[in-house]
């Protein structure tokens, strides 16, 4: 029988990396940029979970919709 993997750990080895949502909002704002060193993404890839990244992407995605729709609407209004 094997033995289960064991979760991933910082790099000094003490405890097992968490998720926290400062690191995913800052992945998410980095790939909304389009720029990022690729051991970063390594590293974001090892400690992120997808499901929050999704969630922070969609909540992102709505906060940018609606700033360019209150843009627009500055800009036109009379």
């Amino acid at each position: 029988m094997t033995k289960p993997a064991a979760p991933p750990q910082d790099q000094a080895g003490a405890e097992p990396a968490r998720p926290s949502l400062a690191r995913t909002i800052k992945a998410v704002a980095w790939g909304f940029f389009g720029v990022r060193k690729n051991s970063a993404y390594e590293e974001d890839i090892r400690r992120l979970t997808p499901l929050h990244v999704v969630g922070v992407g969609l909540v992102a995605v709505v906060l940018l919709v609606l700033g360019l729709v209150a843009l627009v609407k500055f800009v036109v209004a009379p």
